[in-house]
């Protein structure tokens, strides 16, 4: 019996891996690197000989048709996904007391980087921790996806972002090669990102830092990922000792007065109505609004450049709000300890 299963399990995963050296899109692919970048022809073929199709990865980037929902699932979802409340269902997952406690222990860990990176790149520890916390909870959670079976079947298999994939497996090839680790042995998400910060392999490439300089860039180490997030940051425009966002307080419950959202900006003398809730806030350049759909009213906050750099990490006004909300609650956390 116990023959029988583990031959059914030999079985099970060679169902489930493929050849792609023999896909007409893959030796297009492996002429190339073999032009560009002078890849030995016959490494790649190996590499791309023997390759797990991650189907559940794929899920996530292809279309599939609407079904008509019966009004039984249409009740179901309503309750699920009431109008309102959007916000408070996201912060709930992101902003948890368990991330606000490891964030605390994590700065506490590698006191020393988070003081050099801060000093060094201008961005608080806090607004680090935060990133790397909601991304992979301070490096307990970094993907169980293979990364190059992975970018492999995005970029071959049929998908509404072959093209961008593509490029993202040809950029972790040439990593893995400049950072000397093989393509075989990393562990990401469904889309390939890598490490604490979860960069793609084109990010890594840019914004990777060697902090501890054992000479290569690790973005599984802490001093290498809180680094390569502070510069990812700085070098989209964080701005030193400057502040990041203020809640506002506005007449009415829902907000429709101004058009809201990160891509938007105002002066503020023209946001008639408008003015922060906690006392002055002491920022002169031009703000955005972010409104936070909550059950009962909207919340509304002036953003400043600092909170669209956040979006720059992850294109969404939910995600730079709720790494703000965790970066505030991990520093007076810190204080009170």
């Amino acid at each position: 019996m116990k023959i029988f299963i583990i031959l059914l399990f030999i079985v099970t995963l060679s169902l489930h891996a493929k050849d792609y050296s023999e896909n007409p899109k893959t030796k297009l692919f492996i002429e190339s690197m073999v032009k560009k970048h002078n890849f030995k022809k016959s490494y790649l073929l190996e590499l791309f000989s023997n390759v797990k199709v991650q189907k559940s990865a794929l899920r996530f980037f292809v279309k599939r048709p609407k079904k008509k929902l019966t009004e039984k699932q249409k009740v179901r979802l309503q309750k699920l996904y009431p109008e309102h409340g959007a916000w408070d269902r996201y912060v709930k997952l992101k902003v948890t007391p368990k991330r606000i406690q490891q964030g605390r222990a994590f700065i506490k860990r590698y006191q020393s980087t988070f003081d050099e990176v801060e000093k060094h790149y201008g961005v608080p520890s806090e607004y680090i921790a935060a990133i790397i916390g909601i991304e992979s909870f301070y490096g307990v959670n970094v993907g169980k996806y293979p990364v190059f079976d992975t970018l492999t079947t995005l970029a071959f298999e049929k998908n509404r972002r072959n093209r961008f994939f593509k490029s993202e497996l040809e950029k972790f090839i040439l990593l893995s090669y400049r950072q000397e680790f093989n393509p075989k042995n990393v562990r990401g998400s469904y889309a390939g990102a890598i490490g604490l910060g979860q960069f793609m392999p084109s990010n890594y490439e840019a914004y990777g830092v060697d902090f501890n300089n054992d000479g290569k860039i690790r973005l599984q180490q802490a001093q290498d990922a809180i680094a390569s997030v502070a510069n990812y940051l700085k070098r989209n425009g964080w701005r030193r000792d400057e502040a990041v966002a203020a809640r506002v307080s506005y007449a009415g419950n829902r907000f429709k007065a101004f058009k809201t959202g990160y891509k938007r900006t105002y002066h503020r003398e023209k946001l008639k109505g408008i003015e922060p809730k906690y006392g002055k806030w002491d920022y002169r350049d031009k703000v955005r609004l972010i409104k936070l759909n909550r059950t009962a009213y909207d919340e509304l906050w002036y953003a400043a450049k600092n909170f669209y750099v956040i979006t720059r990490y992850n294109h969404s006004a939910y995600y730079a709000m709720s790494v703000h909300q965790l970066a505030m609650k991990i520093k007076i956390k810190s204080k009170e300890e």
